[in-house]
């Protein structure tokens, strides 16, 4: 391979460079880099962004701007995982802020992009091979649309 990792392109209509600067915003590790305009050959009007490159915590992405044909959905998510709840009240607040909120810590931006704000700790507490411990958690979990780390934790717990 030419680089290192993947670059995950993200299909607009017509926000990629709009979006870009958002995620960016969010972020830590993250920056706006090389835009792709249409010229006289492309399809779309001449000088408007085609593609945008960005990384978001030092994640490579680029944002095409495609059309209305495709949409995003919950069958692709991105995780964001957290080390306090500070971190997930964040992620939370600033992504779900135009966007939707939903069940298990998922959240829908703005834009339709789909992420699951996970404490760092949460998959070993439901995966924990005690299933007394895991299912407290998962039961816990799946009352709550933000995640709750202090209540995640009373529940593995057994408080």
């Amino acid at each position: 391979m030419a680089t290192k990792g993947f670059t995950t392109c993200l299909w607009f209509d017509g926000q990629a460079e709009e979006a870009a600067n958002y995620y960016a915003s969010i972020f830590k590790d993250s920056k706006v880099g090389r835009i792709v305009r249409h010229t006289e050959a492309g399809s779309g009007p001449v000088g408007s962004v085609l593609t945008v490159e960005f990384e978001a915590n030092g994640q490579k992405f680029v944002g095409l701007n495609g059309g209305p044909l495709f949409t995003f959905n919950e069958s692709i998510s991105f995780q964001i995982h957290c080390d306090n709840q500070d971190e997930v009240d964040h992620y939370w607040r600033l992504l779900s802020d135009g966007g939707a909120e939903s069940d298990c810590g998922w959240v829908k931006d703005r834009y339709g992009v789909f992420w699951q704000v996970v404490p760092s700790g949460l998959i070993d507490m439901i995966s924990d091979p005690d299933p007394e411990k895991a299912g407290r958690t998962m039961e816990a979990m799946l009352s709550m649309h933000k995640l709750d780390i202090a209540t995640l934790e009373k529940a593995y717990a057994g408080e």
